[in-house]
C-alpha cells in the first residue's frame, strides 16, 4: 500500500502519537463522552500541529464485545450490522464536532485480529499467560455462559447497595467485579437467574509482571506529568494487590484465540480495545511500528474518562511490557470526571442527555458546543451540562468579550476613509513607544506564554482561560484608548490602536483554533488570510512575536468584510432546549413519531398540573407526607436578584445598621437594613452591585422596614464580612440562577417554614471565593459571584 500523505516519525522533530479512548459502538456518544475523550484529543492534536510538531491522532470505534452482542439481540439482527450502523452514527457526530483525526477507524478490522493474535503469542511464548478454571455464570435458559455485561446484580461493595451493577464493573461506585460476586445476579437477555458452572480461560498474570510496571508507572507518571486522577486511580488499583486477569470470554464476536483448546472463546474486550490503537495505526499506515515501536523518538499522549483509567495504567502497559517488545509505552494520560446533565447524570442505557446527534439539531454552531464543553471540562471534579450556564457562556463571554473585540476592531477599519480605515491595517510607527500599547504587549505576551505553558501540560481549560484573558485585555484595550476619540484627535495614535488590535484578532484566531476550530475559520475570512498562516511555532518566533502584536499584520494588508460572529441565545430558547430534550432519547423519538397526539396529551397534563399548581398556592395548603421534602424545600423557591445599591446612609437610631435604596430591576429601589457599618466603609456601600434576596418577609428593623436581604460572607470567626458580588457585566434585575435547577420562587417565603434558614446553612464561598449552594455556583448571565477574599466562609 501506498503512505505517500501518511506520516511517519521524523528525526529531530518532536513526535507525538494521540490517541482517545475508543468509544464503543453500541450506542450514540453524548456529550459527556465526547468532552472526556475525543474533544479534549482533538484540541491537544490540533494545538501540537500550530506548534509544528509531527503529531498523529488516532481513534475509532471499539466493536467487539458483550454489549454489542446484547444490542444486537436487543436489536435482532447480527453484530456486524450494529457495528457498521453505529460507527457510520459515530463518525458523522465527530465529523460535525470538527474532531480532525488522523484515522478513526473500527476493532472489527482484519488488521486488529493480526496484531492482537501476535501479541497473544508473545505473551504465550514468554510465559506471561496461565490456564485456569473459574466459575462463571450460566443461563440453562438462554444455553450459554454468561460472559460480564450479560449480568446484572446488586453491587457487593459495603454501603453502595447499587441494583444494576454490570458482571465487570459498578457504575456507581466504580469497583471492578466478576460476575460471580453480584448479589441476585440475573441474565440480561432473559432476566432468570443463572446458576455457577466451571470454565477453562487464559489469565495474564499481573502478579508477575508487578516489578516491570511499577518501574514504568513510577518513572513515567511523573515524565509524563499524569493528571493526578489516573494517578490515584492506578494506585488504587496497586494498593488492592494485582491479580490475574482473565482475557478469554465464551463469546462469538471478538477476535479468536488462536489456541487449539481455545479456539472456541474470543478475546475480552478489555484485553484487545487498547491493541485497537495499534491496529488502527497499521490501518492509517504499514509503517505503524515506527509509531508504536519506537520509544526513543515518540511520545504517546492518551486521553479517556476516569472509568478507563486502570485499563491504560495497569492492563495494556502490562500486555506490552509481556511481550518484552520494545513498545512505545504511555508517556502522558489526561483523564476527566464525569459532565453530567441538569440534575442528573447523562445515561448512554437510559439516553438522558443531549447526544452528539441532539446538538445538531439545535441551531446553536458547533464553536459554541465545543467553547462551552472545554470551558466546562470536568478536569478534577464532576461538573454539570446546564442550558442557563451554556446560554450564559455564549452571550456573557463568546458574544460580550470575543465576538465584541473582534467586531468593535474589524468594523471600524471596514468603514469608510472619512471615518475609518477603509478596511485597510494601517501604519503605525512608533507602536513599542505607545505607553498604552507596550503594556498590552507585555500582557499579551506574558498570556500567550502561560497559555503554551498550559497546554504543553495537556491543561486545557486553563489553556482556553489564558486565551480568552487576551480577548478582556483587548477590550479594556479599546476602552482605555478611546479609539473613537483618537480617530478625529490624534490619527497616528489611533493607527496605533487599531494595527495593535488588527493583530490581537489575529493571535486569538490561532490560539483558539483547537478549541473552535470554525471560528478561527470564519476570523481568518474576515481577516482575508489564509488557513495556513495560523501558526504558534517556536521555530518561526511566534510566541515572542506575541509581545508586538502590533507587528503580526502589515500594513496596507486589506481586510475582508466583517460580520458578528455570534448570535445571542434566549432566555425563551434555553426554555425550549430544556423542554426538548427533558426526559429520554427514546421518550423524544416516540413524542417526535406521535407528535400531534403527544402535544394533545402535554397540553392537557400541563393544564392540569397548572391548576393543582394555582391551587396549592392559593390554599396554601401543605404538600402531601409521601412528597421529598426537597419539593418543600428547595432553592429554586428562592428570588435572588442582581441589585446596585443606589444610595447607603448610617441608620438613624442604630450604630450597626445601614439603610440602601437598592434597585432590582423593579418600578421602585427597595429600602434594605444591613448589619454591616463595622466591616465595610460607608463609602464603598455606594453604587455597587450586590445580591438581594428578594423574597424575604419585609421586617422592620428599628424603626425602619427592610423589604430584601443582601448577601455577605463571613469568615469562620465571624471578624470579616463581605459583600457577594456579581460579576460586573451582570444586569440589574436579572435573577440569580444555579446550575440545574428552574427559578421559580414564592412571591414571599412563609416564615413558619423557615425556607432561607433551611437552605442557608449549605450557602458557602469555596477556596476560589465563588458563591456556592452546596457545589452549585450563583450563577448570572455574565458569569458566577464571587467574594474578594474570604474563602471557605459562610453567606448570610
Amino acid at each position: 500500500m501506498s503512505d505517500v500523505s501518511t506520516k511517519v516519525p521524523i528525526a529531530g522533530r518532536r513526535n507525538i502519537l494521540i490517541t482517545s479512548a475508543l468509544p464503543y459502538v453500541n450506542n450514540v456518544p453524548h456529550l459527556g463522552n465526547i468532552i472526556g475523550c475525543v474533544l479534549s484529543a482533538d484540541v491537544f492534536a490540533r494545538y501540537c500541529r500550530l506548534r509544528e510538531y509531527n503529531a498523529i491522532y488516532i481513534c475509532g470505534t471499539d466493536e467487539y464485545g458483550t454489549a454489542t452482542e446484547t444490542k444486537a439481540m436487543e436489536e435482532k439482527c447480527e453484530p456486524k450490522e450494529i457495528c457498521d450502523k453505529y460507527h457510520a452514527i459515530h463518525k458523522e457526530v465527530y465529523d460535525w464536532f470538527d474532531i480532525a483525526f488522523d484515522k478513526f477507524g473500527r476493532t472489527s478490522s482484519p488488521q486488529q485480529t493480526e496484531v492482537c493474535q501476535a501479541i497473544f503469542k508473545k505473551l504465550w511464548e514468554n510465559g506471561w499467560l496461565s490456564e485456569n478454571t473459574m466459575q462463571q455464570l450460566y443461563c440453562d435458559t438462554c444455553t450459554r455462559f454468561l460472559a460480564d455485561r450479560l449480568v446484572e446484580g446488586n453491587c457487593p461493595t459495603p454501603g453502595c447497595n447499587y441494583d444494576s451493577a454490570r458482571g465487570d464493573q459498578c457504575e456507581k461506585c466504580g469497583k471492578l467485579l466478576n460476575p460471580t460476586e453480584l448479589l441476585d445476579p440475573k441474565c440480561k437477555v432473559c432476566r432468570n437467574t443463572p446458576r455457577i458452572r466451571d470454565t477453562d480461560h487464559l489469565f495474564l498474570e499481573l502478579p508477575k509482571l508487578k516489578d516491570k510496571l511499577e518501574a514504568y508507572i513510577k518513572e513515567m507518571s511523573v515524565a509524563g506529568g499524569w493528571s493526578q486522577n489516573a494517578i490515584q486511580a492506578t494506585n488504587a488499583w496497586l494498593k488492592e494487590g494485582l491479580r490475574q486477569r482473565c482475557i478469554t470470554r465464551d463469546l462469538k464476536w471478538g477476535v479468536p484465540v488462536p489456541h487449539e483448546k481455545y479456539k472456541d472463546k474470543v478475546f475480552y474486550v478489555w484485553f484487545d480495545a487498547p491493541i485497537g490503537y495499534v491496529s488502527i495505526t497499521s490501518c492509517y499506515t504499514s509503517e505503524w511500528e515506527k509509531w508504536w515501536k519506537n520509544p526513543e523518538n515518540v511520545e504517546l499522549y492518551q486521553f479517556m474518562g476516569k472509568d478507563n483509567v486502570p485499563f491504560h495504567t495497569v492492563m495494556f502497559p502490562s500486555t506490552q511490557l509481556g511481550t518484552e517488545e520494545n513498545w512505545t509505552l504511555m508517556k502522558t494520560i489526561s483523564v476527566t470526571e464525569y459532565l453530567n446533565y441538569e440534575s442528573g447524570k447523562f445515561s448512554k442505557s437510559k439516553g438522558v442527555g443531549v447526544f452528539g446527534n441532539d446538538a445538531k439539531t439545535t441551531n446553536i454552531p458547533v464553536e459554541v458546543w465545543r467553547y462551552y464543553l472545554l470551558a466546562n471540562r470536568p478536569e478534577v471534579s464532576d461538573t454539570l451540562f446546564t442550558w442557563t450556564n451554556l446560554q450564559a457562556k455564549l452571550n456573557g463571554e463568546l458574544l460580550a468579550n470575543l465576538g465584541n473585540f473582534i467586531n468593535r476592531v474589524l468594523s471600524f477599519i471596514a468603514k469608510d476613509p472619512s471615518s475609518g480605515y477603509g478596511s485597510m491595517i494601517p501604519v503605525a510607527p512608533g507602536a513599542e513607544s505607545h505607553a498604552l500599547t507596550k503594556a498590552l504587549g507585555d500582557k499579551v505576551g506574558n498570556l500567550v506564554e502561560q497559555y503554551i505553558e498550559a497546554m504543553e501540560k495537556v491543561k486545557l481549560k486553563q489553556g482556553l482561560k489564558f486565551a480568552m484573558d487576551i480577548s478582556g485585555e483587548g477590550n479594556a484595550y479599546l476602552q482605555e484608548s478611546q479609539f473613537w476619540k483618537l480617530y478625529k484627535e490624534d490619527r497616528s495614535a489611533c493607527s496605533i490602536v487599531m494595527k495593535t488590535s488588527c493583530g490581537l484578532v489575529y493571535l486569538l484566531a490561532c490560539l483558539l483554533e483547537p478549541y473552535m476550530p470554525s471560528f478561527s475559520d470564519e476570523v481568518l475570512k474576515q481577516l482575508n488570510l489564509p488557513r495556513e498562516s495560523l501558526s504558534i511555532s517556536d521555530e518561526k518566533g511566534d510566541v515572542e512575536k506575541a509581545k508586538s502584536p502590533w507587528e503580526l499584520l502589515p500594513a496596507g494588508h486589506k481586510i475582508g468584510t466583517p460580520s458578528p460572529l455570534f448570535k445571542e441565545l434566549k432566555d425563551e430558547e434555553v426554555e425550549h432546549y430544556r423542554e426538548k430534550f427533558a426526559g429520554s432519547q427514546a421518550d423524544r423519538a416516540e413524542a417526535e413519531s406521535n407528535k400531534l397526539a403527544e402535544q394533545l396529551r402535554k397540553t392537557k397534563i400541563s393544564g392540569a398540573n397548572a391548576k393543582k399548581e394555582r391551587a396549592t398556592k392559593s390554599n396554601g395548603s401543605k404538600p402531601k407526607a409521601s412528597a421529598p421534602t426537597e419539593a418543600e424545600i428547595s432553592i429554586s423557591r428562592l428570588d435572588i436578584r442582581v441589585g446596585l445599591i443606589t444610595t447607603a446612609k448610617k441608620h438613624p437610631d442604630a450604630d450597626s445598621l445601614y439603610v440602601e435604596e437598592i434597585d432590582v430591576g423593579e418600578e421602585n429601589p427597595r429600602t434594605v437594613v444591613s448589619g454591616l457599618v463595622k466591616y465595610i466603609p460607608l463609602e464603598e456601600m455606594q453604587n455597587r452591585k450586590v445580591c438581594v434576596l428578594c423574597n424575604l418577609k419585609p421586617a422592620s428593623m428599628r424603626g425602619v422596614k427592610s423589604h430584601a436581604m443582601v448577601l455577605a460572607a463571613s469568615n469562620n470567626d465571624h471578624t470579616k464580612v463581605e459583600l457577594v458580588e456579581p460579576p460586573e457585566g451582570a444586569v440589574v434585575g436579572e435573577r440569580v440562577t444555579f446550575p440545574g435547577f428552574e427559578c421559580n420562587p414564592d412571591d414571599v417565603l412563609n416564615p413558619k417554614k423557615k425556607v432561607w434558614e433551611t437552605l442557608q446553612v449549605d450557602f458557602h464561598t469555596d477556596k476560589d471565593l465563588v458563591a456556592r449552594y452546596k457545589d452549585l455556583p450563583l450563577t448570572t448571565s455574565a458569569g458566577v459571584c464571587k467574594v474578594l477574599t474570604i474563602a471557605e466562609g459562610s453567606i448570610k
